[in-house]
């Protein structure tokens, strides 16, 4: 299978991560009723990302959407579109998110055995392949798949849910990972998710995060313009 999607701007977002912490506000946190409106309102911050929640009722409890909302919003928008697949035998959906327009497809460890051979998968569909662990996975559990992954995502809460308090001890994994993206030259963005707000993203950022997955901070704040640069560091 080829990758059907291709866009201009998609390494830049890699180089500028570099240099300033993306900011991927996830739809899960949006009204379902009307998609293109919270597309459009990302479109109108500074934000790189958006942010896609796939959640099947087993590995988390709740059940959100599945690869036909992802093509929908492809139609939408040239941003870069991040698929987290929080759902068992997630290797049964690479295909479909991919088909769908995903630019990054993040599986998670807790949520299969052959993860190498997913991973190769993904790449070789010429998307951008990430590994994600909940609050009770180390870091090092996953050593042997940092040479391998363009993304690491850590889970600062427990998933299944949005609007929840970051669990501070997770903080650690961000750093930890970028230690060891610096000795031993990986190339993996590091990302995170839950409870990234005005008042923790300074701690992510100095633990050397790359791009922050915002929720209800994001659609629920007054100026979400405001809020992203508030993220960013920016002010």
């Amino acid at each position: 299978m080829v990758r059907l999607h291709l866009y201009p701007n998609f390494d830049n977002v890699i180089i500028m991560s570099k240099n300033e912490m993306i900011i991927a506000p996830s739809v899960l946190a949006a009204d379902f009723c009307n998609m293109e409106k919270a597309v459009r309102l990302i479109e109108s911050t500074t934000c790189e990302w958006i942010h896609l929640d796939v959640m099947d009722g087993k590995f988390v409890p709740a059940i959100t959407f599945g690869h036909l909302m992802v093509k929908s919003i492809r139609g939408l928008t040239n941003l870069v579109l991040d698929v987290h697949l929080m759902v068992e035998r997630p290797e049964n959906q690479i295909d479909f998110f991919a088909e769908a327009g995903a630019d990054y497809i993040t599986i998670h460890f807790e949520s299969s055995i052959h993860l190498h051979r997913h991973i190769q998968h993904i790449k070789e569909l010429g998307i951008k392949a990430g590994i994600s662990i909940i609050p009770s996975t180390p870091v090092d559990a996953i050593k042997e798949l940092l040479p391998l992954v363009d993304q690491v995502l850590v889970m600062l809460v427990n998933p299944g849910f949005g609007g929840q308090e970051m669990i501070p001890e997770c903080v650690d994994k961000i750093a930890k990972l970028a230690n060891l993206r610096k000795e031993y030259g990986y190339k993996y963005l590091i990302s995170a998710d839950g409870g990234i707000n005005r008042k923790t993203a300074s701690l992510v950022r100095a633990a050397g995060l790359d791009a922050a997955v915002s929720g209800s901070s994001f659609f629920g704040a007054e100026d979400p313009c405001k809020e992203v640069l508030i993220l960013k560091g920016r002010i």
